[in-house]
């Protein structure tokens, strides 16, 4: 039996700032004395003690009277890589570059990122379903895209950091970054009103519809209302998300009142809505003005051009590897942030029919 080691108060307190600092959970400038105390509930003489043990490891450097001692993590140490695990919406975000960039910076700063064996769409957005996938999985954390309210509630309550990109998460306790459609909504649909539209229809997935409307789709209804629009189902319809379902809906839609706008969510929804209205002899601009509420390259090559909100993804990514850092720091890092958005009037958009 190996002989029991009874540690002092100053090098328990000692051991306790060593493991911070080379965890990452202490770096740049050490807390002041009585900061410590605080947070330890020991004595200044104690403390002091502890620190004057690390400062003669090499950890700490004393900048003289009155200043914050400095942190010197070894060159030596390197934090332990983190299994980050990826939850796409659907296996289709992986032709997205902003995905393909977020691995390698993953990589680049030295942790293992993945791709969950299935998407949100392959669960059906399903909590019951998510919830078994994410604690089957082995991951230190998560990055779970374009979520609902609900998957993204039971992740606050589940024990990995998760971050939410995208998706439903305003006022979660729980990282996020994402462009602020919110504003960019608003004023597309001012400037809809301004060329005569009046008959204007957005068709987003149920997570942005189910249980309330998201905030952008919010936004959009509340602007139609200012200006004396008045709003239903009509504007922002239910419909089932197969190739079947987007094809009824927008016969049902062109039956009696045929909408002059089509605010259309995801390049893929709005490529297959544009290639079904085609074939039924309606184009845009002529017949009705399209819009796609995401960017895409593929729009660069169509003829006319189309009307999209467009974003930077370096912002969003610039905040991921941050909120990464912070978590391999231990630092629980809950910041929500929203990132500017565009709109891009193509030439998919024009005034309305009389």
């Amino acid at each position: 039996m190996d002989p029991l080691i009874v540690l002092s108060a100053v090098e328990q307190v000692a051991e306790h700032l060593r493991r911070e600092i080379l965890r990452g959970g202490l770096s740049g400038l050490m807390p002041g004395v009585s900061s410590l105390v605080a947070q330890l509930g020991v004595n200044h003489k104690t403390v002091e003690a502890a620190l004057r043990v690390l400062e003669n490891e090499g950890l700490l450097v004393n900048r003289g009277r009155g200043l914050q001692r400095r942190i010197e993590e070894p060159k030596c140490h390197a934090r332990p890589a983190l299994r980050v695990g990826i939850l796409l919406f659907s296996h289709s975000s992986l032709s997205m570059d902003y995905i393909t960039e977020l691995g390698h910076l993953l990589k680049a700063a030295g942790h293992i990122p993945f791709y969950a064996k299935k998407s949100l769409e392959d669960l059906g957005m399903n909590v019951e379903l998510v919830a078994r996938l994410a604690k089957k999985t082995k991951a230190d954390a998560w990055i779970v895209c374009a979520a609902s309210r609900k998957v993204l509630q039971w992740f606050v309550e589940f024990e990995k950091p998760t971050l939410a990109l995208f998706g439903r998460r305003k006022s979660l306790p729980l990282a996020g970054v994402g462009p602020d459609h919110v504003k960019v909504s608003r004023l597309l649909i001012r400037r809809l009103i301004a060329l005569g539209h009046q008959r204007i229809v957005t068709l987003a997935r149920e997570s942005q519809r189910v249980p309330e409307p998201s905030q952008a789709k919010r936004a959009i209804i509340e602007e139609l209302n200012a200006h004396g629009i008045s709003t239903g189902n009509y504007n922002l319809p239910a419909w089932k998300e197969t190739p079947e379902g987007i094809h009824q809906i927008l016969d049902e839609l062109f039956r009696i009142s045929p909408p002059t706008a089509l605010i259309i969510d995801e390049p893929l929804i709005f490529h297959a809505a544009k290639d079904h209205l085609a074939r039924k002899g309606i184009f845009a601009p002529d017949h009705v003005s399209l819009i796609c509420s995401g960017p895409d390259p593929s729009f660069a090559w169509c003829r006319p051009s189309i009307a999209h909100l467009e974003w930077s993804s370096r912002p969003v990514l610039r905040r991921v590897i941050s909120w990464m850092d912070n978590v391999a720091k231990g630092v629980n890092d809950q910041q929500q942030t929203l990132t500017k958005i565009n709109f891009v009037e193509g030439e998919s958009i024009g005034p309305a029919l009389p």
